[in-house]
């Protein structure tokens, strides 16, 4: 077995000499666990985890690394398509920061956590028992009581898994109220006897599920008779022995306590380095017992509305949030620190586990001082100040957000006596109260063991009742489940309508829309399927315009970014803004690591934007940072929409701050001020329908289908997936970054001084062309290459009005144009390069100037 760091003694043999408890398993089990002693009348041993960051503070990216990695073997289990359907439920108070990390591995899972902090108005959705618990209840109180609904698996995290007891009760419990077919346990130690490993099999086959179970390590706990009663009886006589309050039993005078460095050979770092594994420090230490200590509280300008953690459910959307939101909070942190500070401790409060932990990983990076973390605790342990021991030091104060069972010690360990210079201290706002605050409160006691506290509050999450809240909204849809874009591309604000048939043939569809019988988004065109010239001419396109998209990209994405908002929430409007705003996120990584979050939403021109989709990003985001993007403008019909849309929303809803221009890759029209060019050209991804946009459909909005709380709908065509070329022209746009970003930065310094009011000279050239053609209707008009590529994808066209001498920007045009029997007009002056012109007294059966029928 190898012996954990601790002066080259394990941390548990103390106990084990004394009580003659032996740890027998994996032989990496000593490295993860020492043992204590604590005041409990069902088992006096106390296994106490290195990598956990409760009891013993420990490296941030260790205590990290092994949840994550853990969800990583629990994806490998389960398989990309079951994963993707995973709930995870993590076990307050110990397990809340270690099961969200797990979620985090697994990829996009919703988290859940057991909670002993009932909320008023929340009603539970289950509850259980944990049998050798000094504080048995549990509750689960999601915001969304269909977060336990599902059919997919749910994974159970526990720190570890002695008995089984807990576990068996919360499967029976949420079994008989929400059945599935699958279930795992995760837990970082399995201590299970042989007689307990048998009994999870035999429940499964009980209730007639899966139960597989994913462990770092695997052992047991040897106990000799009488042990329970020893042990008390040991506790008894070193408390009374021990000084009052925060003293440890048996301290050796002098000594100070040294606490495990990063363990090796552990994958410390799963998303990126976030800093290195650093031994002890070996210089002298600072003492203890500060007089006048410094406290500074610290405003991590949180975000608006996100949960602080997973006791009302943590979704991918509040993880995304979270991820963007992280670098700044760190900064704010770091500039707070004392300069000289060379040991800082961040602690944790209680069940608030996972944000100061996801925090403290930032900071870590951020500053040379060596970072540690654990948090505070209602389990009382007894101290014994010896290396062989694991809890090294206690500090006792009382309780700070109100229980619910009454006023109560708690305690933080292995804090005093550790040469902290600082200590950053996290609650959340119900634990932000006077008893914090008081003489004998947790900050004095911190302050008598550091010369800097820092404290920082995290808003407590208190959910939204009503049935009209926005929070009963579904979470997006994401890849993929729901289009072939990565999860973490965007999040699609819609309704799934893959399984309803849509689809109409063209020539009906266009009678329909032209007669007034149906709205043009009540259907869905049969979707093109490109032809190998007409797919070749794509790649060619591809390949010439690249870097051009690319640059107008990396203009519009520094646009926003200085001017609307240094970290914009991107919202794209489907489906041709999508693959723009992905774009603009992956700019945004490649040239500041920043991921930032990206949804789609539906706007219907006559019918607005979704306001469900509205109110899903105000309760989620701060509405100032929202930035519309699209993919161009034509005559700037959808930016005059998208403004109605939101003033209207706005004054029905009391809710400001949505600024609605749209930032656009390219504004031929002049309709906006904020775009990457203003010249009318090829973007690939107009060439093409489903096929370049994730295989997502146009959006639908049709009273039988979409309800006043429904979002709008759209269709997933995975029967597509072998020509689907979306992520492909991504990645060709992507890979062009680099080479055009010096241009990038000239470019956006000739706007930022620029007069770019738009001059809406498109909208002046749509209505001369509508009526000097016979048209008489702005909307049968649509100019530009993008639109003119969809009315010959979608509608009936009449007639193609192209600017004399346009070149391969119009290849693809004059292609789909031949097939159709549509003429193309050159044109002298044409302020686009191209106009396409529907049908204007369409009949069933009239297609193209002549008035024949010509199929696809």
């Amino acid at each position: 077995m190898n012996i954990a760091a601790n002066n080259g003694v394990w941390s548990g043999s103390w106990v084990a000499e004394r009580l003659g408890v032996e740890l027998v398993g994996d032989d990496g089990l000593t490295a993860l666990l020492g043992l204590a002693l604590r005041r409990n009348p069902r088992r006096a041993h106390l296994l106490v985890s290195n990598v956990l960051g409760k009891h013993v503070p420990q490296s941030p990216s260790v205590v990290y690394g092994h949840g994550f990695s853990l969800g990583r073997r629990v994806r490998d289990l389960l398989g990309e398509s079951e994963a993707g359907q995973a709930v995870v439920l993590g076990y307050a108070e110990t397990a809340t920061g270690l099961g969200h990390s797990v979620a985090d591995g697994i990829g996009l899972a919703p988290y859940l956590h057991s909670t002993r902090r009932p909320v008023a108005g929340v009603a539970p959705a289950g509850g259980f028992e944990e049998s050798h618990s000094h504080a048995t209840s549990h509750l689960l109180l999601p915001e969304d009581p269909a977060l336990l609904s599902g059919d997919g698996p749910l994974v159970l995290v526990d720190d570890e898994f002695s008995t089984g007891n807990t576990v068996l009760n919360t499967i029976r419990d949420l079994h008989a109220r929400y059945p599935r077919k699958r279930y795992v346990v995760v837990a970082l130690v399995d201590m299970r006897s042989a007689a307990d490993a048998g009994r999870l099999t035999s429940f499964a086959e009980e209730i007639g599920a899966g139960v597989d179970l994913v462990a770092a390590a695997s052992g047991t706990v040897k106990l000799p008779e009488g042990v329970l009663e020893k042990g008390q009886e040991l506790v008894a006589r070193y408390e009374e022995s021990a000084a009052a309050g925060d003293q440890p039993a048996a301290a050796p005078s002098g000594l100070v306590a040294q606490f495990p460095a990063p363990l090796e050979g552990v994958a410390l770092d799963p998303l990126g380095a976030r800093g290195t594994a650093r031994t002890a420090p070996t210089g002298p230490q600072t003492t203890d017992n500060r007089t006048a200590p410094h406290l500074t509280r610290v405003d991590l300008h949180w975000p608006h509305g996100l949960p602080d953690g997973g006791r009302h459910g943590f979704t991918p959307a509040h993880r995304i949030r979270l991820e963007s939101a992280l670098p700044l909070m760190a900064a704010r942190l770091a500039e707070a620190l004392p300069p000289d500070a060379r040991r800082v401790l961040t602690l944790g409060f209680e069940e608030l586990m996972y944000a100061p932990l996801r925090i403290a990983r930032e900071l870590e990076a951020l500053v040379t001082a060596e970072v540690r973390y654990s948090t505070t605790t209602r389990s009382p342990v007894l101290a014994v100040d010896d290396p062989g021991y694991a809890i090294r030091s206690r500090l006792v104060f009382p309780a700070h957000d109100n229980p619910a069972d009454g006023p109560g010690e708690r305690y933080a360990y292995n804090v005093a006596g550790a040469g902290f210079d600082a200590v950053v201290l996290f609650v959340d706002s119900a634990g932000d109260t006077p008893e914090l605050h008081a003489p004998g409160g947790l900050l004095d006691r911190l302050g008598a063991h550091a010369p800097h506290v820092l404290l920082a509050v995290v808003p407590s999450y208190v959910p939204a009742l009503t049935e009209e809240s926005p929070a009963m909204l579904p979470e997006p849809l994401r890849g993929p489940a729901f289009s072939s874009y990565p999860a973490e591309d965007v999040g699609w604000l819609l309704q799934d309508l893959s399984d309803v048939t849509l689809e109409a043939p063209t020539e009906e569809r266009e009678e329909a829309i032209q007669s007034g019988g149906a709205h043009y988004a009540e259907s869905l065109p049969v979707e093109y399927q490109p032809s190998d010239q007409y797919q070749a001419l794509f790649h060619a396109a591809l390949e010439t315009s690249a870097a051009r998209i690319a640059q107008a990209v990396g203009v519009v994405t520094e646009t926003v970014m200085a001017e609307r908002s240094p970290r914009p929430v991107l919202v794209s409007l489907a489906r041709a803004g999508t693959p723009v705003g992905v774009l603009m996120r992956r700019w945004a990584q490649f040239r500041y690591g920043l991921d930032l979050p990206h949804y789609a939403v539906s706007i219907v021109r006559g019918r607005g934007i979704d306001a469900n989709a509205l109110r899903w990003l105000a309760a989620h985001h701060d509405p100032r940072d929202v930035v519309f993007v699209d993919g161009w403008t034509g005559k700037g019909a959808i930016t005059r929409e998208l403004a109605d849309a939101v003033e209207e929303f706005e004054a029905r809803e009391g809710v400001s701050g949505f600024d609605p221009e749209i930032a656009v890759l390219a504004d031929p029209g002049s309709c906006v001020r904020t775009y990457g060019t203003r010249e009318d050209f090829l973007i690939p991804s107009a060439c093409l329908n489903s096929t370049v946009s994730g295989l997502i459909s146009r959006t639908v909005l049709r009273a039988d289908l979409v309800g006043p709380g429904d979002f709008h709908g759209a269709k997933f065509y995975r029967e597509l997936a072998g020509a689907d070329v979306s992520v492909a022209f991504l990645d060709a746009v992507a890979a062009r970054f680099a080479e055009v970003a010096d241009a990038v930065d000239a470019s956006v310094k000739e706007l930022a001084v620029a007069d770019r009011t738009p001059t809406w000279e498109g909208w002046a050239a749509v209505e001369r062309i509508s009526e000097e053609y016979g048209i008489h209707d702005v909307n049968l008009v649509k100019p530009g290459v993008g639109e003119t590529t969809r009315v010959l994808l979608r509608r009936v066209p009449w007639k193609i009005l192209a600017r004399a001498g346009a070149g391969a920007d119009l290849d693809h045009v004059r292609l789909l144009a031949e097939q159709r029997g549509v003429p193309v007009e050159e044109v002298g002056e044409l302020p686009y390069t191209c106009v396409g012109l529907i049908h204007p007294k369409y009949t069933r059966g009239a297609t193209g100037a002549d008035g024949r029928a010509v199929n696809v």
